[in-house]
């Protein structure tokens, strides 16, 4: 398994990172991939990397963070991909928000110059998205981006999820699944085909079903891949392998 989405760096894990990472070795997770959020973590996240050969990461500008960054926060971020680190293979955690109080409009002003950076780059993105769906869409087309990338936690409906899979876009499934609660989310997951899905459990957010008010953890990534099985009636080594499969493509990492 692969844990496609998952924030190690933050400080719920700082105290016993390595027996988080230690325990989903041990049940089966291969690798980790790190989305960056804001300027003040990829040095974190760096450190991260270095530490664990497992771990993958993107950086980025996270809309839920923007109005806390420095003045200079995108000329950073273009550096840090001049600098060409082996360990960094997307931009993101990228998107928009309408839950936080930035406006819209600046919002996609940082998320076009993000799209326009990972194009010239030649890197897919991973994208965050709350309730704006359709406006990430529309903002895509805009750009002309075409790398692709993968809709983090994604929640809409199948119409959504195909035009997003026209675009090159995977969409990342997590801890939603395991609810029977989210009945929209469940039914349009079972109809999509597992060339177009990721794993992720958004650690240490997300928690699974049974585990509310826990910190979640890439080690109950197997909670994701059973629920997959049941909602796909796919074999859940053949949801391991199919996603594997998924990451390697689209991050470029040798299996």
């Amino acid at each position: 398994m692969i844990d496609s989405h998952c924030h190690l760096d933050f400080p719920d894990f700082d105290n016993d990172l390595d027996s988080v990472i230690a325990a989903s070795l041990a049940q089966g997770v291969k690798r980790f991939m790190l989305p960056g959020t804001e300027v003040s973590r990829w040095h974190r996240q760096y450190s991260v990397a270095q530490r664990y050969p497992e771990v993958d990461l993107a950086l980025g500008l996270h809309p839920y963070f923007l109005h806390l960054q420095p003045n200079d926060a995108f000329e950073q971020l273009q550096r840090q991909f001049e600098a060409v680190q082996p360990s960094v293979l997307a931009v993101g955690e990228i998107g928009l928000d309408a839950t936080v109080k930035m406006p819209a409009r600046e919002q996609e002003h940082w998320l076009e110059r993000q799209l326009l950076l990972a194009k010239d780059c030649g890197l897919p993105v991973i994208l965050h998205h709350r309730k704006t769906q359709d406006r990430l869409l529309s903002i895509i087309r805009k750009t002309g981006f075409d790398q692709g990338g993968v809709v983090h936690a994604f929640s809409g409906s199948e119409q959504v999820a195909n035009a997003f899979i026209e675009k090159g876009f995977l969409l990342g499934i997590g801890g939603t699944i395991t609810y029977a609660r989210a009945a929209k989310t469940r039914h349009t997951i079972s109809r999509l085909a597992l060339q177009h899905l990721l794993l992720e459990t958004d650690a240490p957010d997300m928690p699974m079903c049974g585990r509310q008010g826990q910190r979640n953890s890439p080690e109950f990534l197997s909670q994701v891949v059973s629920s997959l099985s049941q909602l796909s009636g796919v074999e859940e080594q053949e949801i391991i392998r199919q996603t594997t499969d998924n990451y390697c493509r689209l991050f470029r990492v040798l299996r």
